[in-house]
């Protein structure tokens, strides 16, 4: 898809019309070009799946293609994550359980125009050909992604591999979607601010990898080039970390005066509209709110 034929973007709170209708653009944030103005089609797609796949690969394929309504489920939360940074969405509560939530975003944006990668242990379901198969979409290496995915504990030299895209490009940036044990209660809490956030939110993500801040820091010090994160827990919430949103860790004896980020109600009154700050495409960096990149200050690092 080229940036021509991205079609306009209703405004905030308008929810898809169909299959393949237009989604709201986000406040904060960017997201590959094969995302932008339309949701997947191609996700219930009809590829084979291949021969000699082990006992059970053909069960998971067929749970791993989303209905059209599940796919738009999906959508949205990604896009209510991105423009929200920090708050809880949720995916759609009938995907079958045995798909790890992670791989959702994969599942319902890729096509086969996508690069995709899949991060995942030695052994058991080879979960990269269950996805390619469910959505047609090509496997790449890690670096030439659009949309990444990880079924497994991620480095952090693995986020800064990701594909950044550049300044006059930033819609070349990977979105990559990694599993945590849950969004909130964690050892260490993280500040967020910026757009599409109130004031500062305060977030407390378990089961993050050690030097997941500073290497994020680091992927998206080049704004607007940079990456988009997205946090995703087993129950089926997400939260989203988009490239705008600065960070800090704080410091343990701090005072917690910010919003946290279970507030989800009271935060999305009083977030502005998601057509508040203008971007390019859905995949382009927003171009008033944002005047530079955003640098996160690490004042301790996250145990």
């Amino acid at each position: 898809m080229t940036a021509a034929e991205i079609t306009p973007m209703p405004a905030a709170g308008t929810a898809p019309t169909s299959a393949a209708g237009t989604a709201p653009t986000p406040v904060a944030g960017t997201m590959p070009a094969s995302v932008a103005g339309t949701a997947p089609t191609s996700v219930a797609g009809t590829a084979p799946t291949p021969a000699g796949d082990a006992p059970g690969t053909a069960e998971l394929v067929t749970a791993a293609r989303l209905r059209p309504a599940q796919a738009q489920g999906v959508f949205r939360a990604v896009l209510d994550a991105l423009a929200r940074p920090g708050t809880v969405t949720r995916f759609p509560a009938d995907i079958p359980a045995e798909v790890p939530s992670a791989l959702l975003p994969v599942l319902a944006l890729a096509d086969l125009g996508t690069g995709i990668r899949v991060l995942e242990g030695d052994g058991g379901v080879r979960w990269s050909e269950v996805v390619s198969v469910a959505t047609n979409a090509p496997a790449v290496p890690l670096e030439k992604a659009r949309l990444a995915a990880a079924v497994r504990p991620v480095a952090p030299q693995e986020i800064l591999r990701l594909a950044r895209g550049a300044a006059d490009a930033p819609e070349d940036g990977a979105v990559l979607c990694l599993p945590v044990t849950a969004l909130e209660g964690g050892p260490s809490t993280w500040r967020l601010s910026g757009p599409g956030v109130p004031g500062a939110r305060d977030v407390a993500p378990q089961g993050v990898p050690d030097g997941f801040v500073r290497a994020r820091a680091e992927a998206v010090g080049g704004f607007p080039a940079g990456v988009d994160l997205l946090l995703a827990a087993p129950d089926g919430s997400l939260m989203g970390l988009p490239r705008s949103t600065n960070v800090t860790v704080v410091p343990t004896d701090a005072p917690t005066g910010a919003q946290p980020a279970d507030a989800q109600a009271d935060a999305q009154t009083a977030d502005a509209p998601a057509d508040a700050v203008p971007a390019d495409t859905m995949t382009g960096a927003p171009t008033d709110a944002v005047s530079g990149a955003p640098t996160d200050a690490v004042s301790e690092e996250e145990n």
